[in-house]
């Protein structure tokens, strides 16, 4: 449901929005700080605006780079984690501590790179657990197409904020969001929630007609000042709109930035030929992502492997609304670069653990066989370095590289549901909840620590977006 663009407010805003990214990126820390373990190096506890971080003897660090560690996942026992100006400095046992550096005591807990979303729709946290007898096509008619006309600034601010807080506890520390709002007054409200939050962030937007200059305006003005945010153009590829289809992919090219389509979500979509019509425009290759891919023929996914195509999977999204399983074993095997996507308001939550349990399980009902691809190693991969290959961005973030951004969570087993240790690699997929997430920094610097949001006060934040939705449903 398009609404009509608006003119823009004043100019302040691209200064307001660079501080809030910069901003964002340094939130207050409260609460208990962590002791330095034991025989470490003169130094002092983390404390505010920490640049230099050391997480230390970590029982467990996966670093998804194999000339870092044994095995895929790169593993490493006992070991260190340095951050430095927002990069990974080192990674190895007994590291010396840096003079001024803040040590976090790392000991029996679980060190790797944070989760990459893949695909998300945040606003619609407001219809979480909505709809819920619907299938795709029952779902936008009952949940989102009555609300999406009815937004605020306030309100997105408020259903975006709390969404991406949601993903951060969880351990995303990248996500894309596709994006089908188009008031300026609404994406500028939008981009701000999510630069608050710290987090890494894609904006892909879907242009409200071929040609418009607010996808350029919203890139330069709103996405560009926002030191850790990118951006996509979003499409949803069929025949009946392939002159829309192939402006979006001159957008994207011009612009210099991926092309994010929906493709065969539901087999009804066949019948719209997005794939072929995005070969027929000349998209396909790495700089096209195509989120669900459920109903892809032999001949599609051989296309899709040829050119480097790039995919998001979303699993729990994909039971919710009865819209089919993915091929991804099949995908795996000619080597089809997938990342992960929690896919908004059907996903209800932000549980990455159980994304890729599901990822994995899916697989395994659907063939019934246990050594289906994925493993256990494969989903992790495909949570991280997977994911940052998928955006493109395998070169800053997905493993704790030395000269990578440092996007890390530490993760907690010592819980009820994590305990005791058996196989952690595989517990981490298997067992672990958002709970287990005992701190998350992007870019060297902590969003979450000792298992709690840094300087957010989540009762508000949970307040607003309650009072936001009532407003939604008294309007309707």
């Amino acid at each position: 449901m398009q609404s009509v663009p608006v003119p823009p407010s004043a100019p302040t805003r691209r200064d307001l929005l660079a501080g809030l990214g910069l901003a964002a990126a340094a939130p207050l820390l409260l609460g208990a700080t962590p002791r330095p373990a034991r025989g470490a190096q003169p130094s002092r506890p983390y404390a505010p605006g920490s640049r230099t971080v050391l997480l230390r003897r970590a029982s467990l660090v996966l670093t998804m780079d194999p000339a870092l560690g044994s095995g895929p996942l790169g593993a490493l026992e006992h070991a260190d984690v340095l951050m430095q100006d927002g990069a990974i400095a080192a990674v190895g046992t007994a590291l010396a501590t840096p003079s001024g550096a803040r040590v976090v005591d790392a000991s029996g807990k679980l060190v790797m790179p944070g989760f990459v979303d893949t695909h998300n729709h945040l606003w619609q946290a407001v219809i979480r657990g909505g709809c819920t007898d619907r299938d795709l096509f029952g779902w936008f008619q009952g949940c989102t197409d009555p609300r999406r006309g009815r937004l605020t600034p306030a309100a997105v601010h408020s259903f975006v904020r709390l969404a991406a807080l949601d993903a951060v506890q969880s351990g995303v520390t990248t996500l894309v969001d596709w994006v089908d709002i188009f008031s300026y007054d609404l994406v500028e409200s939008y981009v701000r929630a999510l630069a608050e939050t710290g987090v890494r962030f894609t904006y892909a937007m879907f242009p409200p007609a071929p040609g418009s200059p607010l996808v350029a305006k919203v890139k330069r003005e709103l996405v560009d000042p926002v030191p850790l945010a990118s951006f996509q153009v979003a499409t949803h590829a069929a025949r009946a709109v392939e002159s829309h289809n192939r402006a979006h992919w001159e957008t994207a090219q011009d612009l210099g930035v991926m092309l994010n389509s929906h493709v065969l979500e539901r087999p009804e979509q066949r019948a719209d030929d997005p794939f072929g019509v995005l070969a027929d425009i000349g998209a396909l290759g790495p700089r096209l992502l195509v989120n669900h891919a459920i109903h892809l023929t032999d001949a599609e996914i051989a296309a899709a492997a040829d050119h480097d195509v790039r995919m998001a999977h979303c699993p729990l999204s994909n039971m919710r609304l009865a819209s089919g399983i993915m091929r991804l074993s099949e995908l795996g095997r000619r080597g089809v670069k997938v990342g992960l996507g929690l896919d908004g308001g059907t996903n209800d939550s932000s549980d990455f653990h159980a994304l890729m349990k599901a990822a994995i399980g899916l697989q395994r009902a659907r063939t019934s066989e246990a050594g289906v691809f994925p493993q256990v190693h494969d989903v992790l991969r495909m949570a991280t370095l997977g994911g940052a290959e998928v955006l493109g961005l395998a070169d800053r973030v997905g493993s704790l590289t030395p000269g990578k951004r440092a996007d890390v969570v530490v993760v907690d087993p010592a819980a009820l549901n994590f305990a005791p240790r058996f196989d952690w690699i595989g517990q981490i997929v298997f067992n672990g909840r958002p709970e287990n997430v005992d701190a998350v920094f992007v870019d060297g610097r902590a969003l979450k620590l000792g298992g709690r949001l840094v300087g957010i006060d989540t009762d508000r934040v949970v307040r607003e977006a309650e009072a936001a939705a009532a407003r939604l449903r008294a309007a309707g």
